[in-house]
């Protein structure tokens, strides 16, 4: 049996891995695996117009029509964007769009597909 550590919200033996997050199934609380502390949160959480989480390698669609800076063209509402990366800056996701390019986007105006 592995030897995994207690919730650190509600103190729980019942934790589970998923992934490389800890899971609590008595209160849903979420961890990265080796931060047992609870109080230091390491990772930004991504969030897309709707509340969702984001992760990398998401599908999502933009929102709203966005100019390209730089190009007379825009990029139109409904505009899937796959295999996505989150990065820490001014925007969190680098993609591909097709005709466009690579993008640098803002998590406020996509939602998770």
């Amino acid at each position: 049996m592995s030897n995994l550590p207690n919730c650190p919200k509600c103190n729980s033996e019942y934790t589970y891995e998923d992934g490389v997050m800890l899971v609590c199934p008595e209160c849903a609380y979420e961890w990265a695996a080796g931060q047992e502390d609870g109080g230091t949160e390491d990772t930004k959480v991504f969030k897309d117009a709707n509340g969702n989480i984001l992760e990398d390698g998401d599908t999502i669609t933009v929102i709203k029509d966005l100019k390209v800076k730089g190009s007379s063209s825009v990029i139109k509402v409904g505009t899937k964007v796959k295999n996505i990366r989150l990065v820490d800056g001014d925007h969190d996701i680098d993609c591909k769009i097709d005709g466009f390019g690579e993008m640098k986007l803002k998590s406020e105006f996509v939602k998770k597909a």
